[in-house]
């Protein structure tokens, strides 16, 4: 016969408080990789109070108190001047009852540990933990903790820099937008205002919400539908000017629209298939644009069957080669490897005469990536 099911208590009590540990950090983390400011603090202060267990903790940066958690709050005017000595010092201090005057009776809080939070070398803030008195063990508790938050705060300083980074070359995709589609754009439009004054009106509303699109400043990513949308908007405004030289085919699985993309990555290679593979070619050609879903993963594919290129220029151009014009072939190349990581690279197939493929390749969901 078998025996009844009892509820037991999982691992040892050990066991448990290294569980209660390690949920405690990670209820603490999300906050701390915003950086350190009093809203980060606040929503991280008493996740690390818990980790601790003293009978208060604050958390201040180089200036003064950002947040406190705990018993004592009449200390609190004291944090500021306990940075100050500690960020001077930049290394661990601890402080007793002399520097802690205290008048109030039953007071617990005679002593504090203060341990300095560092990123890129740098003093930013202090963990402050009080208590009764200073132990080892304390100062080594407070040591190690304030060394994890400060490898959180690292990780927002990357993220940052990060996004620095992304912000930047999506500025330097921008200026490198060609002023001669623009100036071709309002030429072709110009022309139809006295021969077709309603196509001249709905190219203009194209023009606009494409250059609308494109200098946006909001955003690292966007979906991959808006991103062909104002792919549309291009092959529309230089179909106005190429006429049935152009011949434009698009096929797109409906299920990979929401997928999110750096901003600004298929535009580019669009235009460099107009530019490089159609433009010189004689009688003009045709651009074809496939998005297809394949397992976890969206399969973008631009082809021409324009005059192709010398496959050691591409390989320059992935390479960042300033000197070559390319539209954007290394910048949305080294995007796409940020984000995705390098397997995720552009690949480009071509050669001289035999018209040209860029292959985008991103995963379906990857994190931190939101439209």
């Amino acid at each position: 016969m078998p025996r009844p099911w009892r509820r037991r208590h999982l691992g040892t009590e050990a066991d448990r408080a290294t569980f209660r540990t390690l949920h405690n950090a990670s209820l603490a983390a999300p906050a701390l990789r915003a950086g350190l400011t009093a809203d980060s603090a606040e929503r991280s202060i008493r996740h690390l109070h818990d980790l601790l267990g003293s009978p208060a903790l604050a958390l201040t940066d180089t200036a003064g108190l950002l947040a406190w958690h705990g018993s004592g709050q009449h200390h609190r005017e004291q944090s500021a001047g306990l940075a100050a000595v500690t960020v001077e010092a930049g290394r661990t201090r601890v402080f007793d009852r002399s520097d802690l005057r205290c008048t109030v009776a039953g007071c617990e809080i005679r002593a504090a540990v203060v341990s300095p939070l560092v990123t890129e070398q740098r003093v930013v803030g202090t963990l402050q933990v009080f208590a009764a008195q200073p132990t080892a063990g304390l100062a080594r508790a407070a040591d190690e903790v304030a060394l994890w938050v400060s490898a959180q705060l690292e990780l927002a300083e990357l993220d940052a820099s990060r996004t620095r980074l992304m912000e930047a070359e999506v500025r330097a995709m921008r200026a490198q937008i060609s002023p001669h589609f623009i100036y071709n754009s309002l030429g072709a439009i110009a022309s139809f205002v006295r021969t077709d004054p309603d196509r001249a009106r709905d190219l203009l509303t194209e023009f606009a919400d494409f250059t609308r699109y494109s200098f946006r400043t909001h955003g690292e990513y966007t979906t991959l539908a808006e991103e062909l949308r104002s792919v549309e908007r291009y092959l529309l405004l230089e179909q106005a000017r190429f006429g049935d030289r152009l011949r434009v085919t698009l096929r797109i699985a409906p299920e990979v629209l929401p997928v999110a993309v750096p901003f600004l990555c298929i535009q580019p290679l669009v235009e460099n298939a107009v530019r490089h593979g159609l433009e010189s070619a004689e009688g003009g050609g045709s651009i074809s644009i496939v998005a297809r879903d394949h397992d976890q993963e969206c399969v973008i594919e631009v082809e021409d069957d324009g005059v192709g290129e010398d496959p050691d220029v591409v390989r320059r151009a992935l390479a960042g080669d300033a000197s070559l014009d390319s539209v954007g072939l290394g910048n949305v190349d080294g995007r796409l490897r940020t984000t995705f990581g390098d397997g995720y690279g552009l690949v480009v197939e071509t050669a001289p005469g035999a018209g040209t493929r860029v292959t985008v390749r991103v995963p379906k969901f990857a994190p931190g990536v939101h439209a």
